[in-house]
């Protein structure tokens, strides 16, 4: 059975892994770039064309953010991580936020109340919106990956979800030493989830701390 990855999903110290008032200038919200700063120099994030053309890093946040793209077939993310419009889509004109080559090159499955028809892009990335609830929408990005393993690319409400509905097997977090104060939290209804997991902490010189959880038992049934 292919596996269910988390990878690089920054949180601030309080918990936060977005800030407050996500707009087309601020996709995280009042957090701006703060969370995701430690990831723009490994040379995984420079490749990908995102701050800046240099070689990057190839310290400890590379050998973590290298681990995003290997053996994943398809990724899962919420309808916020695809855009700011919220509600049934004014148009379908908005293509996300990657340009018309996104950096994913696998199906991504959308998840919307608002379903409409599969936007196909540049480099063999094809988003397909669904409405399903998390085991449903797993069972079809796992129906479109192959033999990949599906990767859960957020935002915060859909890890979450995920993590509450047992279907994940591994789960990179990224320790952020800010303090949000408000925003959207990960670990809330989340109690006891260190008894499902084994986690591992690698601080980095950057200052983050690399948590990775990795289930302790076999998947619930159906997952």
């Amino acid at each position: 059975m292919s596996l269910v990855r988390v990878h690089n999903f920054s949180i601030s110290l309080d918990g936060f892994g977005a800030g407050d008032g996500q707009a087309l200038d601020a996709p995280f919200g009042h957090a701006g770039s703060r969370l995701m700063e430690w990831a723009f120099e490994t040379s995984t994030f420079r490749a990908m064309g995102i701050h800046g053309e240099s070689e990057g890093s190839r310290g400890v946040d590379e050998a973590f953010a290298s681990a995003w793209g290997p053996g994943i077939g398809a990724e899962i993310m919420g309808r916020n991580k695809f855009g700011p419009q919220r509600g049934p889509w004014e148009d379908e004109a908005w293509r996300g936020w990657w340009g018309e080559d996104p950096v994913f090159h696998t199906p991504v499955v959308v998840l919307t109340h608002h379903p409409r028809p599969v936007l196909s892009m540049d480099g063999g990335t094809a988003f397909h919106f669904v409405d399903a609830d998390p085991a449903a929408a797993l069972e079809q990005a796992r129906a479109l990956a192959g033999d990949g393993d599906i990767r859960i690319g957020g935002g915060v409400a859909t890890v979450r979800q995920f993590l509450e509905a047992d279907l994940i097997d591994h789960l990179h977090i990224v320790l952020v030493p800010i303090v949000l104060g408000r925003g959207e939290r990960l670990w809330d209804s989340l109690e006891g989830l260190e008894e499902r997991f084994a986690i591992e902490a690698t601080p980095s010189p950057s200052g983050v701390v690399h948590l990775v959880f990795t289930r302790r038992t076999p998947p619930s049934a159906g997952s």
